[in-house]
């Protein structure tokens, strides 16, 4: 057989990647009142929570476990520090240009949602781009 081929990483991956997360991130809540957070909070406040509410709670932490994982094994907690302070510095730097009101606590929680999914399509995409980046390939050899 011949050598592994390994397919090309641009920027449709990276936006795949990112769309996924910010479904991932959307549908766990976001200030538009449909959302997984809504529809938990809806069923307490009447006839409780049902098997479907549970099943769809207990799907929804398993992608957010491999997100996350994904995230901090790619970048490590000063990778994510750096990428949170990036993110968190353009927001400001929106509402500093005037591009967002600071008083609209929906646009802020907006921005900051795809903020979310952001870093964590980047988590996704990191082994990717630091191979394209550098030459060197990341293996994560850790016995967890």
């Amino acid at each position: 057989m011949g050598e592994k081929q390994h397919s090309s990483f641009g920027f449709a991956e990276f936006s795949w990647r990112w769309v996924a997360a910010t479904v991932l991130v959307l549908l766990t809540f976001n200030p538009s009142g449909y959302s997984y957070y809504h529809w938990v909070s809806e069923a307490l406040g009447a006839s409780g929570l049902g098997p479907l509410h549970y099943f769809i709670g207990v799907v929804l932490i398993a992608a957010w476990t491999i997100f996350v994982v994904a995230t901090q094994r790619s970048l490590g907690n000063l990778g994510i520090a750096i990428l949170l302070a990036l993110v968190a510095t353009g927001i400001w730097l929106l509402v500093d240009l005037g591009v967002v009101n600071a008083d609209s606590s929906r646009a802020i929680a907006w921005i900051s949602l795809f903020a979310v999914a952001f870093i964590l399509a980047v988590g996704l995409s990191w082994s990717h781009v630091w191979r394209r980046l550098s030459g060197q390939l990341e293996v994560d050899d850790s016995k967890d």
